[in-house]
């Protein structure tokens, strides 16, 4: 029963926070015409969204994050945070933004979670992570064994910058170069690339890109990393602007709808992830966040859960999903 009404408060949340494109199939339809459910599976991470003030106003970005945004996860939360963390077996704890390294409190947050996972990572758009006294950040990453997470969209300065902001490249390449130096993506420690396209278009072979990158940026300035991730932009904050005012939305859509992966379904984040938001409150994911889309279909603050989501427990969705189930999916 208490299932049963937890499916139905997801269901209502879906219609009252849905932007359907009437052309495009709804995604809770082509899950099921497809003969694929999407629900929990053990959850064994816990992202963390400590804000949404950055360094950078990149035309992609689903949060809208930027250097005016006042939402900054204060000590209270992070407390929460700890709490949680201490409180469940957690695998993996995954910090985000913003720039999560603008957070002041990002350092001491790094020493408390530390301790308490086997995995923590932080994602960071390379720029922030160089600036001011950030070396220190940096050191302490490497001491404690941090995996980076880092976004590199293209190995096209221009590209590059015109995305995320003039000077952007050339920093991004500097601070790799001083991960490397740290260890980073060379003796034990992780560095992983996240690639996103630069237009209203699906991103190329993750296997073509991992190669081109790397022979490119060790030929050109000497940076090895570990993993690089290729995954398409969501329709959502600043890009789902930009797709509206440059006349691409129903046509971006439409070509996310047709690279539907049902196998992709499978390996997607959300079903072994909880999302916090700046102010505590409980998402499935990342975007679910950015879309208003509450966990389990109800406001639930960090602070108040119970316990974690247990398998079948059902997972709120919108046409943004389309996303994450085009082609090889996003993880």
């Amino acid at each position: 029963m208490q299932e049963m009404d937890q499916t139905q408060s997801v269901r209502a949340m879906e219609e009252l926070c849905g932007r359907r494109i009437p052309s495009i199939e709804p995604f809770r339809q082509t899950l099921a015409r497809h003969g694929v459910e999407l629900t929990r599976r053990e959850t064994t991470t816990l992202q963390v969204n400590v804000g949404f003030l950055c360094n950078q106003v990149c035309h992609h970005c689903h949060v809208e994050a930027g250097p005016n945004r006042r939402e900054v996860m204060n000590t209270q939360t992070m407390d929460a945070v700890v709490a949680c963390a201490q409180k469940f077996p957690l695998q993996v704890i995954d910090i985000t933004g913003g720039a999560p390294e603008l957070n002041p409190k990002l350092g001491e947050m790094i020493e408390r979670l530390s301790r308490l996972v086997p995995r923590l990572m932080l994602r960071s758009n390379l720029t922030a992570l160089a600036e001011g006294e950030e070396d220190a950040l940096m050191d302490l990453c490497r001491d404690k064994g941090v995996v980076i997470v880092a976004s590199l969209p293209s190995l096209n300065e221009s590209q590059a910058d015109s995305q995320r902001g003039r000077g952007v490249f050339r920093k991004s390449i500097h601070t790799l170069q001083r991960l490397n130096s740290l260890g980073y993506g060379v003796s034990g420690l992780e560095l992983d690339l996240v690639v996103n396209p630069t237009g209203a278009f699906l991103p190329p072979s993750q296997e073509q890109a991992a190669r081109r990158f790397r022979e490119v940026l060790e030929k050109k300035w000497a940076i090895t990393f570990n993993n690089l991730f290729a995954f398409a932009n969501v329709p959502l904050g600043r890009f789902r602007r930009w797709l509206e005012r440059s006349g691409n939305l129903e046509s971006y859509m439409a070509r996310l709808a047709a690279g539907f992966n049902s196998c992709a379904v499978q390996g997607l984040m959300c079903r072994t992830l909880v999302s916090v938001a700046w102010d505590g409150y409980l998402y499935d994911c990342d975007f679910n966040l950015a879309r208003g889309l509450p966990m389990g279909g109800r406001r639930t603050h960090i602070s108040d859960l119970a316990h974690l989501p247990g398998p079948g427990t059902p997972i709120a969705v919108s046409d943004h999903c389309y996303t994450c189930t085009a082609g090889a999916g996003f993880t």
